[in-house]
């Protein structure tokens, strides 16, 4: 029944379709995250005159560009904060972060705290490849241990960060994980993260084929893609200390819910209420 919805799902009414053919190396688990994404807000029969995409530089920050809708494409680590002033300003739109994990927990990271601290009303899809994978393939903030980039030449000797249990702690209404694999738990997942009142972050495990791939002879992208539901995560083939994305070690799907007031509502409330004293006063 899934696969028949999907099978019935358009994508192509979501898309800028002059802006085709993208720019994504085949076997990119981008834009498996990227049909997801528009797979959901279908579902939940969205405006696209009422949908707001915003994303930072990139991979995942390209994603934006091609979405029919209002979409802003701002500078690196930016995006959440642009956000936020949206989602401040425009109560009527739904605003929808798209992010790398360099993007988001590098130069980004300080955005990323405060915006599940704040609650405000928008949903980020973070699509963690575990590299730069844009600007030259870089390691990034969740490149898996020992694994090799232009900047690990002798393998990462970093841990890599948990950014769920970041925006957790940091007070995130909704924090998910899923893997581009299983794209209808995807699909469900980024469905669930959208209709939540308040700040929802998604970690999307993606897979960079060639610039992260071939560097640490992770065979084709269907071999990538297929270790996702085995050893999930790279470093698991290679001889190393850690390998922290192994699947009975790294938790899917709805990982944290606070549902507490959303930044917005309560912000809004609390100046009609101060606008609402002012006038009784004036009125004496």
């Amino acid at each position: 029944m899934i696969l028949d919805k999907a099978a019935d799902f358009d994508v192509r009414k979501y898309l800028r379709l002059e802006m085709m053919p993208h720019f994504l190396c085949p076997g990119c688990g981008h834009g498996i995250a990227l049909r997801a994404l528009l797979w959901a807000l279908d579902e939940l029969d969205q405006d696209k005159d009422k949908l707001a995409v915003v994303s930072g530089i990139g991979c995942a920050g390209r994603l934006s560009a091609y979405i029919d809708a209002n979409t802003f494409h701002v500078t690196h680590g930016r995006a959440l904060a642009y956000a936020s002033g949206l989602a401040l300003a425009r109560a009527d739109l739904r605003v929808v972060v798209i992010s790398g994990d360099g993007d988001c927990l590098a130069i980004g990271g300080n955005h990323l705290i405060h915006a599940c601290r704040r609650n405000l009303n928008l949903t980020c899809l973070m699509l963690n490849n575990e590299v730069y994978g844009m600007t030259g393939g870089q390691v990034s903030p969740t490149t898996s241990a020992a694994m090799l980039t232009t900047t690990t030449p002798l393998g990462n000797s970093e841990p890599s960060f948990d950014a769920c249990a970041l925006a957790a702690a940091a007070g995130a209404g909704f924090v998910g994980r899923e893997v581009t694999y299983h794209l209808p738990k995807l699909k469900e997942l980024i469905k669930a993260g959208l209709e939540h009142p308040g700040f929802a972050f998604i970690e999307v495990l993606s897979d960079c084929t060639e610039i992260f791939g071939r560097k640490n002879e992770l065979g084709s992208s269907a071999e990538m893609i297929m270790r996702q539901t085995s050893d999930l995560r790279p470093s698991a083939y290679r001889d190393t200390v850690e390998a922290p994305f192994r699947p009975n070690e790294l938790a899917t799907g709805v990982l944290a819910r606070n549902d507490r007031p959303e930044y917005g509502t309560a912000y809004r409330n609390a100046a009609r209420a101060i606008k609402a004293a002012a006038e009784r006063r004036g009125g004496k």
